[in-house]
């Protein structure tokens, strides 16, 4: 977990006490450092770049800021696109078609018209969408997604690769797909797989690049070469005090070692998405309301399951501070809760904290990944702002909604209005 700064008592975000930020921009509040950003971005390309020809397509479901994908972009950065609207959100943020792989699971035939509209990669997730593009169009460069039979993520909820999953081509039906792809025009160009969210052993991306590796080399026997293998993303990152994290210099030596040695590829594509964004944002949300309830105590503040969802859906661990009394004692153990009208909202259980008080700046950590993306209009609370750190300064980079948007869409019936 990424440790901060203090001075005073009060934590530092990218140089800027937190309460001033608080302050200035109001709560529940989204901050991102920019320059943690771009270390990130800069170790993962560097751990795997160094060894052979390397491509980051960064998973912007992660988080899709245009300002984080604007500094992205200028990074060198590609994209891993899901949907027709994060392509758009892309090409608007300045990154150009050719620098973004769309991989749709269960596409409709409109949106796999848009993004081919659209000029980007199409990366296949099922024998049936490639049926359907082919009545759309074809001659087109296109990869595949298949289901390597190797899982791993921080919750059931986000393994993606085991037997049996939604996503991918079933391993009896890869060879044959890309046969197919060959005699419906497509031209076969990589292969992709992904495993899950969050994992934090490097075993599981070795059993899965086997995995790809293997159907590279059948495919190359059968007069398909492929030009890259894309291992997805899912590196995971340590949300807990003290807990380990994964070298990624190692996995890097390791993953590029194996396909150098074993096949004839020489590009190597990664989709880090968590791994980019996670630690370098924070949520600032203010202290409501303590209550001492017998057998539990609460601290309760001004974010909830619609501003990080995370807790309440993954039973995730966030860690979590008072950003004004910052490296003080702690007196007792207290649950974090937010304002929804649900039993399940909550940010964190048993935190020990120092003596919590109206008014006070808690601090979520590592909230850049699946925060705002995440967040929702639930109980009709307004979405909340984003702040960027650069350069000593705090700048707005995404407003807050006012409550009256969320009916911009509805419509009354005219026989209902009296």
């Amino acid at each position: 977990m990424r440790d901060f700064d203090g001075r005073d008592g009060i934590m530092l975000f990218g140089g800027i006490p937190v309460t001033e930020i608080a302050e200035e921009f109001g709560t529940p509040v989204y901050v991102t450092d920019e320059s943690r950003l771009r270390e990130n971005y800069r170790r993962i390309y560097g751990a795997f770049s160094k060894h052979m020809d390397t491509k980051i397509h960064y998973a912007c479901k992660a988080n899709t800021s245009l300002a984080i994908l604007k500094i992205l972009e200028g990074e060198g950065s590609g994209i891993d696109a899901v949907s027709v609207g994060e392509v758009m959100t892309c090409i608007k943020a300045g990154f150009t078609p050719d620098r973004i792989m769309y991989t749709g699971v269960n596409a409709s035939n409109e949106e796999l018209a848009a993004v081919t509209e659209l000029g980007v990669t199409v990366n296949i997730d099922s024998v049936s969408a490639l049926e359907r593009l082919s009545k759309i169009k074809t001659g087109l460069p296109v990869s595949f997604r298949i289901t390597p039979g190797v899982g791993s993520g921080h919750s059931d909820k986000v393994i993606t690769g085991s037997k049996g999953s939604k996503f991918g081509i079933p391993d009896k039906s890869v060879i044959k797909t890309y046969i197919r792809a060959k005699e419906l025009g497509f031209e076969p160009k990589g292969i992709h797989a992904h495993i899950g969210s969050g994992g934090q052993s490097a075993e599981p991306f070795s059993d899965e690049l086997e995995v790809l590796i293997g159907y590279t080399n059948e495919l190359k026997d059968l007069g398909i070469d492929l030009d890259f293998i894309d291992i997805g993303g899912g590196i995971g990152v340590p949300y807990r005090p003290n807990e380990p994290e994964m070298d990624i210099d190692e996995l890097g030596a390791s993953l590029t070692e194996m396909i150098l040695e074993e096949t004839d590829v020489r590009t190597i594509i990664l989709e880090p998405g968590r791994y980019i964004v996670c630690d370098t944002t924070v949520l600032l949300t203010r202290c409501i309301d303590v209550k001492d309830a017998g057998t539990k105590k609460y601290v309760g503040v001004d974010a909830g399951f619609n501003t990080l969802i995370r807790p309440a859906m993954y039973d995730a661990y966030h860690h979590v501070a008072l950003g004004n009394k910052f490296g003080k004692a702690c007196t007792a153990k207290y649950d974090v809760a937010g304002p929804i009208c649900e039993s399940g909202d909550y940010l964190a259980h048993d935190r020990a904290l120092p003596n919590p008080e109206e008014g006070d700046t808690v601090v979520v950590y590592n909230a850049g990944a699946y925060g705002f993306s995440m967040s929702s209009n639930y109980n009709s609370r307004p979405l909340c702002r984003e702040v960027l750190i650069g350069g000593g300064r705090a700048e707005l980079i995404r407003d807050s909604e006012c409550i009256e948007e969320q009916w911009r869409h509805q419509r009354i019936p005219e026989r209902l209005i009296r």
